[in-house]
């Protein structure tokens, strides 16, 4: 190229004009020609950047329609709704005293409010509220299907409310609801407000309108809806008498907002032997907007003693509902069957157990199937491919509840525990729930750990937890459930039964979240694991580890990306030989997860991993320092509050955080990694026994009273919460593996077996005592005392006492 240009120059230089012309043409050409080259690598490379950003937008919108897309893949729930008639209706409302309404996303809900009239302080109850400090509450008897029991100490008033749901039909069959009002105080019969109401969420297309009227003392109203038809509910005097009474038609903003709409409905009336009393009146809000009726609220004024029956009648259905003395004698009959079969299933009066202790048994896993609730709704979730929260998709949840008054609705690691209980009673309620959980599973694998569906679970929840991060895991403990049920019934699955068919609709999705846990929550190392969604914020004392369902139990001071859990990589053994089991009975290849639970259980490993020479115990790993503590700071600025935060006077080192000695330390023990052979398991079993650690009368502590941490505040505003008090849960994987290595050969067999009868005749008694104390099951125990703590009426996992005085593992 450089000697052409230059005999051209020269060529040029010597030309006549016509040459001259003839070589300005190829000039212009040349020009043009490199012009054109210039402009296609331009349209090449804009070209080029559109096709990146378009892929980049592409992925990007890919990414951040992931964590609210559903597995793809056959649906586990087949049938639900009226394809389930032995369920579905039910007291599936656990977050109100008392209530009914269907298996459909908008049934419509039942329910009961009731105050004290004579009372200067008239306080309405409707949602099982802390702060209205009833003695006691809960089911006395509840077999999940067909009936339930239950009593309401609110002084000097008791009520005892009760159903029985009649069968057949194409509408879901007939129920009766029975509340019976009793008092001490009064000689004279004293006067009583009972409120019963029919609400739904909205008004849709094919709700017929809605009539109520009043028939002598009874109270009519008649509704329609595709799923029900024509349907009657009356409310009936048994024993007592109606002062007086009244209903409204009205429109309540919410489910939520039921009982402050009633309050709106209030109107003084006279009364001619009463004088003024307040009763309902029309929704005049809703009269002048023109707002649809969904809320019909039926007041009566009644002399106690009373007992009132509310008839729920499908028209389709001839046989006629239960009522009156028929109802008595027929709540008799549930009652003595219930008894049978809990004996026959439990076996408690033959292990020796007074009548009351039974009782409280009873009432445990009564209170564990009568808190079970249908929700639907959509989750807030996030990832970090969208900036703001995103609706998950709307789909329902039958799960059981941790406590009625407090946490009404659904966590994922609870319902693990539950399903324990659950599916001693009844194997198929347990598949039920557990199929609706994994219904949950996004594409990622991901399910999100506290389900918060529909408005009445919203408005109980503070802000900052309503939203759910797709990087936040919770321990597997459905998956070992589900095991366990296969393992303890292996004929149920080993023919076509429908048993078999749901959980091979629930494999691959139970094969998915374990996947997740795989791609999600591994560590730097190979083999170690960490939980993801620890924030240092530098208020805590030791920022929380929220997902490992550990809450506040102390983990390195300083969060960051080279801490290893050995409490997650004891659940992720554990869930790997869960779904190689589960893989065994449905004729899968088992191989790959054997291989990982063989890996995951190399003691060698894990000991390099966790293992502390010094204290002999095992430990997480992080950046850590136990020179931290809260520090009141006086600011600069007047006008501004003074802040508690934490101070810090020896820096963090990578190290293994030894100071923590707790139930995290156990983990390898309580999940079973450990070989009966291993001298490390005797190492866990010397310390277990030790008053000084964890060992108390009432129990094994969350959090040795060595550490450093026991029993501190995690901020000004955050108590203690898993730093030293005792947990039933934990407490019944303890007896669980203790009754393993008491049951298997090997040098510390004889030390696992007194330990587990010590240990748990120490959990029982005190959580049956402080029942009889208080009446109710608690949140967690005092190791210093064990006096209930935390909220209460606690029946999620707590109810596992049932299991433990049964010695079922």
């Amino acid at each position: 190229m450089v000697r052409h240009r230059k005999v051209a120059h020269v060529h040029y230089k010597h030309s006549n004009n016509n040459e001259t012309s003839s070589s300005s043409n190829n000039s212009d050409t040349s020009l043009a020609s490199r012009t054109f080259k210039v402009l296609s690598m331009w349209k090449t490379l804009v070209g080029c950047l559109c096709l990146l950003v378009a892929v980049y937008v592409g992925t990007l919108g890919y990414l951040e329609t992931r964590v609210n897309t559903p597995f793809d893949n056959e649906k586990v729930v087949q049938a639900t709704g009226l394809d389930v008639p032995e369920r579905y209706w039910g007291s599936y409302r656990p977050g109100v005293y008392f209530g009914m309404k269907s298996r459909e996303p908008k049934s419509p809900v039942f329910g009961l409010m009731w105050y004290d009239v004579t009372s200067l302080n008239k306080k309405v109850r409707h949602w099982c509220d802390e702060n209205d400090h009833l003695p006691m509450y809960g089911w006395l008897r509840h077999d999940g299907v067909t009936f339930g029991e239950q009593v309401i100490y609110d002084p000097p008033h008791t009520l005892i409310t009760s159903f029985i749901k009649t069968p057949g039909g194409q509408h879901g069959g007939h129920w009766t609801a029975r509340i019976n009002v009793t008092t001490t105080q009064y000689k004279e019969p004293s006067l009583f407000m009972l409120v019963w109401y029919v609400a739904m969420e909205e008004v849709r297309y094919g709700y017929g309108p809605a009539q109520l009227w009043v028939d002598g003392n009874t109270l009519r109203y008649r509704g329609h809806s595709p799923q029900l038809a024509n349907f009657k509910v009356q409310l009936v005097a048994h024993s007592g008498k109606i002062i007086h009474s009244a209903f409204s038609e009205a429109h309540a903003p919410g489910l939520h907002l039921l009982k402050e709409k009633f309050f709106s409905l209030l109107k003084v009336q006279n009364h001619p032997t009463l004088g003024k009393i307040a009763m309902v009146g029309p929704d005049e809000e809703m009269i002048e907007k023109n707002m649809p009726i969904n809320f019909l609220p039926m007041q009566l004024l009644v002399e106690v003693p009373f007992v009132l029956d509310v008839v729920y009648t499908n028209e389709d259905l001839p046989t006629p509902p239960l009522q009156g003395n028929e109802y008595t004698v027929a709540l008799d009959e549930k009652k003595n069957a219930f008894d049978q079969e809990f004996e026959q299933k439990f076996g408690l009066i033959k292990k020796g157990y007074s009548e009351e202790d039974v009782a409280i048994a009873k009432a445990g896993m009564s209170n564990m199937l009568g808190g079970i609730g249908y929700f639907y709704g959509a989750s807030r979730v996030q990832s970090q491919y969208t900036k703001e929260p995103v609706p998950y998709w709307r789909a329902p949840l039958y799960s059981a509840v941790p406590s009625r008054s407090f946490f009404p609705r659904g966590f994922l690691w609870d319902e693990g525990f539950h399903g324990l209980l659950i599916g001693r009673w009844s194997p198929d309620i347990q598949l039920d729930i557990a199929a609706h959980w994994l219904d949950l599973i996004n594409v990622e694998g991901w399910i999100p750990r506290e389900q918060i569906l529909g408005v009445e679970a919203l408005a109980r929840v503070p802000k900052e937890f309503v939203v759910q991060s797709n990087s936040a895991a919770n321990p597997p403990m459905l998956l070992i459930q589900l095991a366990q049920l296969v393992k303890r019934n292996p004929d149920m699955f080993l023919h076509e039964t429908e048993q078999r068919k749901t959980l091979e609709r629930m494999y691959n999705r139970l094969k998915a979240w374990y996947n997740w846990f795989q791609s999600t929550q591994k560590g730097q190392e190979p083999t170690a694991y960490r939980w993801r969604g620890r924030e240092d914020d530098g208020l805590q004392l030791n920022p929380k580890t929220l997902t490992s369902g550990l809450d506040d139990y102390p983990r390195a001071s300083h969060p960051s990306e080279i801490e290893r859990h050995v409490d997650l990589r004891c659940w992720m053994y554990a869930a790997a030989d869960s779904l190689a089991a589960i893989a065994t009975v449905l004729d899968k290849q088992s191989s790959k997860y054997e291989a990982i639970r063989d890996e995951l259980g190399d003691e060698e490993v894990l000991n390099d991993l966790h293992w502390s020479p010094h204290t002999q115990t095992y430990a997480d790993y992080g950046l850590h320092t136990d020179g931290v503590r809260l520090t009141r700071v006086i600011p600069k600025n007047p006008h501004e509050s003074p802040r508690v935060v934490r101070s810090i006077s020896a820096a963090p080192q990578p190290k293994l955080v030894t100071s923590a000695f707790g139930y995290v330390s156990l983990f390898p023990m309580l999940l079973k990694v450990l070989s009966p052979q291993s001298e490390k398991l005797g190492k866990i079993l010397e310390k277990l026994d030790k008053p000084g650690l964890l060992w108390s009368p009432y129990g094994l502590r969350s959090l040795s009273k060595s550490s450093p941490m026991y029993m501190r505040r995690n901020t000004e505003h955050d108590p203690p919460y898993w730093r030293g008090q005792v947990w039933a849960n934990v407490n019944y994987l303890a007896l669980s593996a203790l009754a393993h290595y008491g049951a298997v050969a090997g040098p510390h067999m004889q030390r696992a077996k007194e330990l587990h009868s010590r240990l748990r005749a120490n959990v029982v008694r005190n959580i049956l005592a402080e029942y009889k104390r208080t009446g109710y099951l608690w949140e967690q125990y005092s190791g210093e005392d064990g006096k209930g703590s935390g909220c209460k009426p606690f029946t999620g996992w707590t109810a596992l006492v049932t299991l433990m005085m049964a010695e079922e593992y």
